[in-house]
């Protein structure tokens, strides 16, 4: 006889319409590693970062338009500060994506999901549970296949190591917008995050001495795109979301690398063996750092310092 456990952790393998969507979106973001890889062909770092993030500000303001009037101080400091992780996070991530592939860039960027009870523990003293905890053993096993398939130790090139602090700020973001939530009004902590996110990265082109681009179709037309895609995938995430676990929502999401991975392989990446093992390493960690043991063995159930509301994508 089969047991209520065993029946509870049965898994179910039918999509329901809010979770294909989800899946729509863990592709499209899976594709934007690659899209922007090649953007960074025509553009420096910090300038298609500002294009893109203004982009995404304006499709955003003007659909949240009335909501701006009441915009408060706490909302205003909410979003800066969110808005200055994003500019860290995606900053460095695109830096990252001049020297490395769009493959690796997707794998190494996914360590932002056991990079947040890290971070949780570093800075504010709450230690991770097991699961968490297993999670970042995990992580860092697989970084250090992903980073140092030659070797036994990580040997981490610039752009690795710009990718691998952009997963940091990238955590650090989910950590402020759990932060303050409750507390603002999520459409115009938005619209002031992604303003914030593109100013500051504007004004980052100076100090790093960035050569501005000449006009390109495809710079243009991939920072309007991403814009306008950041802004669906925001509003689709918060429809879908509110019908799908947290616990399914995790294991859609972790196929993120997955799908960069392929597309990255389609255009003629290859990465080597020992690299995609430690690849599926960091997606194993996504999955784990995101689940807890509940009290009655063998149950399983997310984690609840899970914040919904993340934009893990390139």
């Amino acid at each position: 006889m089969i047991s209520e456990n065993s029946r509870r952790l049965s898994p179910s393998f039918r999509l329901s319409k809010a979770e294909l969507v989800l899946v729509l979106i863990t592709i499209l973001w899976g594709g934007t590693f690659l899209l922007v890889h090649n953007v960074m062909t025509v553009s420096g770092p910090m300038f298609f970062v500002g294009l893109r993030f203004g982009a995404a500000a304006l499709f955003v303001g003007l659909v949240f338009m009335r909501s701006l009037p009441g915009l408060t101080l706490t909302e205003l400091k909410a979003g800066v500060l969110i808005g200055a992780s994003i500019m860290l996070g995606y900053g460095l991530q695109t830096m990252g994506l001049q020297t490395i592939s769009s493959s690796q860039s997707a794998f190494i960027t996914a360590l932002y999901v056991p990079f947040v009870p890290l971070l949780q523990w570093l800075v504010l003293g709450r230690r991770p549970g097991l699961m968490p905890s297993l999670g970042i053993a995990l992580a860092f096993a697989g970084l250090m296949l992903l980073a140092g398939p030659e070797g036994t130790s990580i040997h981490l090139s610039s752009g690795e190591i710009a990718t691998v602090v952009s997963a940091v700020a990238i955590a650090a973001e989910i950590i402020l917008i759990s932060r303050y939530a409750g507390q603002v009004d999520v459409r115009r902590v938005t619209v002031v995050q992604l303003a914030t996110a593109s100013v500051l990265a504007f004004m980052m082109v100076v100090p790093t001495q960035e050569a501005l681009p000449d006009f390109s179709w495809l710079l243009v037309s991939s920072a309007i795109g991403l814009g306008a895609m950041s802004a669906v995938i925001q509003v689709a995430m918060n429809w879908a979301q509110k019908s799908v676990s947290p616990t399914r929502a995790t294991l859609i999401y972790a196929g993120e690398p997955v799908w960069a991975g392929i597309f990255g392989r389609m255009a003629g990446e290859r990465l080597p063996g020992i690299a995609l093992l430690g690849g599926a390493l960091i997606v194993a960690a996504v999955i784990v750092s995101e689940l807890k043991l509940k009290a009655k063995p063998g149950a399983i159930e997310a984690n609840d310092d899970t914040l919904r509301e993340q934009e893990p994508s390139a």
